[in-house]
């Protein structure tokens, strides 16, 4: 009897940890390139975690052992919640299948661990998930911009409902997703859950920050779930004829302004910026691009608000002399389609997404063709930058 007492002390412990881990949150695809790809997710309960790769075949995902990749820090596995594993070694514009595992941490003790059960996504019941890497050799690309969405879900189903990694190969958030980042979890309700629900989990997301994105009590946790291929909120990527440039913008207001309680410091962080332009835009890659596409969620004209003001400063200098080819914008909340020279400033054309429609973009060696579109598909305006 005391025996028994014994072994069902020891595995209590078990028993009450390892029960029901789940995959809370993704998986999404993040930090896409030509050569690698990263996979974001959470769970409820603390976990180590790793990714299975296979390429895309009609063999069944068990049909051999599979190339494994772990979640790790200088040399030791990370446990967590929040997942995030970077597959490697891959090559331009091939599809790859996935599968992601987490396995409980159920006491950590010294250097004794007892592990719990194991969550993982299905490839026995259903396909397994999918991406396809970028490639600056395709010829034609698509993609879906949406921007001031404010976590309103239904408006992010109704404008991206039918997006595939058949017909969409990026989808760009440009930024105000959500009203503030007050608790990490707002990414998810706000609008990341319903985006892995309609195409995350295969379509690549890329993220410009918008100025709503930088307020609320967790908003320096941001980056962790939209990590970039330099660890900043700017960065650039290139897919098929495209050399995107992603900037942000950050606040609209001084920083002085009583609304960000003294936190914010966007003015030397437009400065440090700039200079981060001045090197991308002397780049080979950049020059030799067929389309030049900026992605910032504040124009940098319409507005007399000190971040308009500090960012054409700061960065329409620059651009104006770079051969830009068009900026998307969002943030003001009304469309409009600003010309090349129509305002003095400007050197070249910018379009600014309100915040009830999306921009069905594709390009080819011809050029750039913009829908503007409604929350029912409808076209409203085209566009075709040459």
């Amino acid at each position: 009897m005391k025996i028994k007492l014994f072994f069902a002390l020891l595995f209590l412990p078990l028993l009450i940890f390892s029960q029901n881990i789940e995959i809370v949150n993704g998986p999404y695809i993040q930090k896409l390139s030509e050569n690698e790809a990263t996979i974001v997710w959470t769970t409820n309960k603390d976990a180590v975690s790793w990714i299975e790769l296979a390429p895309a075949g009609n063999d069944s995902f068990y049909a051999k052992e599979r190339t494994k990749f772990y979640e790790s820090s200088h040399g030791s596995r990370i446990i967590g919640k929040l997942h995030r594993i970077t597959v490697t070694g891959l090559a331009p514009g091939i599809e790859y299948r996935y599968r992601i595992f987490s396995k409980e941490i159920a006491d950590y003790a010294a250097h004794r661990i007892l592990y719990g059960n194991i969550v993982s996504t299905d490839v026995y019941g259903k396909k397994p998930l999918s991406f396809v890497t970028l490639d600056k050799t395709k010829p034609q690309i698509s993609f879906k911009i949406v921007n001031d969405i404010h976590g309103k879900n239904d408006n992010l189903q109704a404008m991206l409902k039918d997006v595939n990694k058949e017909n969409t190969d990026l989808v760009i958030f440009n930024g105000d997703m959500i009203s503030s980042v007050q608790e990490s979890q707002a990414i998810f309700t706000g609008f990341m859950d319903k985006a892995v629900q309609l195409f995350a989990s295969e379509v690549p997301v890329f993220y410009a920050r918008g100025n709503h994105e930088s307020r609320g009590k967790d908003r320096t946790f941001f980056y962790d779930y939209f990590p970039t291929n330099n660890g900043k909120f700017y960065y650039t990527f290139s897919h098929g004829p495209v050399f995107f440039l992603v900037l942000d913008g950050g606040e609209d207001k001084p920083d002085s302004d009583i609304e960000y309680s003294g936190l914010s410091l966007f003015d030397q962080y437009r400065t440090e910026q700039s200079e981060w332009i001045r090197e991308v835009i002397n780049q080979p890659d950049f020059k030799s691009a067929k389309f030049r596409v900026v992605i910032m969620h504040i124009p940098p004209t319409g507005s007399t608000w000190h971040g308009t003001n500090d960012i054409a400063e700061k960065f329409l200098p620059l651009l104006n002399d770079a051969n830009i080819d068009i900026m998307f914008s969002g943030h003001t909340h009304n469309y409009k389609f600003i010309r090349k020279g129509d305002e003095s400033k400007l050197n070249f054309p910018v379009l600014i997404n309100d915040d009830e429609t999306y921009l069905d973009v594709s390009v080819n060696n011809q050029g750039i063709h913009i829908e503007q579109k409604d929350m029912t598909g409808k076209v409203v305006n085209k566009q075709v930058i040459k």
